[in-house]
């Protein structure tokens, strides 16, 4: 789904569109599979299959969580969030999908946008 880009992310195509949540979602088990193994390795300082995975969408970076009612290769966003970012959709598009150094250094500085407007 994913593969390398760059030293710093990977890329992959999923389909963008609205979803009743409070935050960018992916389905659980799909975002569970990603983690492990994109972040997974006993020196992979975020490894957590409750931690958000980071996407880049556009200009902006975002934490990614599992939830359940989510068709798979989807990210689902919350109202508002999507025209924020002018994002038509629903679309297929190319997001870019941070490796474990880069998504430890957005979270700790805070650098991901989590929720709508």
């Amino acid at each position: 789904m994913f593969e390398p880009f760059s030293g710093a992310y990977y890329l992959g195509r999923l389909y963008l569109e609205p979803h009743d949540a409070e935050r960018v979602v992916m389905q659980r088990a799909q975002h569970e599979r990603v983690n492990e193994q994109l972040y997974g390795g006993e020196d992979a300082a975020i490894r957590r299959l409750d931690h958000p995975l980071v996407m880049k969408v556009g200009n902006a970076h975002l934490s990614v969580h599992g939830a359940d009612d989510v068709p798979e290769r989807t990210l689902g966003f919350p109202p508002g969030l999507l025209e924020r970012l002018d994002v038509d959709a629903p679309t297929l598009s190319e997001v870019l999908l941070a490796k474990a150094e880069r998504a430890e250094q957005l979270l700790s500085l805070g650098g991901t946008d989590t929720a709508a407007v």
